[in-house]
């Protein structure tokens, strides 16, 4: 069965963006960035492959969920497909439907629709954002991959937006990197 990866940027005290949903304080580091072009290159914006040296972006992702507060920023930039190489699905209960043939807009529920999605076959599914969504889908995440950034803001955008309701998860990797950040992997223990 396919799974669903929440792989995030995070602060310190947890925020994945600003009170604004802008997430341009979390700095690219060149370590960091080579890194991730390396092991990670699906979940850098199509636009960005170019830049990055990203020819044929390859690895365990075939689709991604997420919410309509990430969607946003690519709309109001004119960009209705963010992540063309992947099968996105935009969780929205106001968005018409899109017209682009890689992105589906969701208005079902999202733990319902997610749970279908891990039953079909095909890659692993990203939970790319953000914490309202993610806290809705927190009971569906399989592994936690948190970009842990040395940065404190104060407020924002949760990790997880949701009641109290503790999760446990279990460490599998830990990267440190010079720049500061750590790539945390964390796995659901056994259900």
């Amino acid at each position: 069965m396919r799974k669903l990866v929440y792989y995030v940027a995070s602060t310190l005290d947890g925020f994945i963006a600003a009170p604004d949903g802008s997430y341009d304080f979390f700095p690219l580091e060149p370590d960091v960035v080579a890194h991730l072009v390396a092991e990670w290159p699906q979940t850098f914006p199509t636009f960005a492959h170019p830049q990055l040296g990203i020819e044929s972006p390859t690895g365990r992702f075939d689709a991604l969920v997420m919410g309509r507060g990430t969607y946003d920023p690519a709309l109001k930039a004119g960009v209705t497909s963010p992540y063309a190489h992947l099968k996105q699905y935009v969780f929205s209960r106001s968005l018409p439907p899109s017209d682009d043939p890689q992105v589906e807009i969701v208005d079902s529920d999202p733990v319902a629709f997610v749970r279908g999605l891990k039953r079909q076959p095909g890659g692993d599914i990203w939970l790319c954002g953000g914490g309202q969504l993610a806290g809705q889908l927190l009971d569906e995440v399989d592994e936690l991959v948190v970009k842990l950034n040395p940065i404190v803001v104060g407020s924002g955008i949760p990790l997880t937006d949701r009641g109290f309701a503790p999760h446990r998860f279990t460490l599998v990797e830990a990267r440190p990197f010079d720049s500061g950040l750590v790539l945390l992997r964390y796995t659901v223990p056994a259900r």
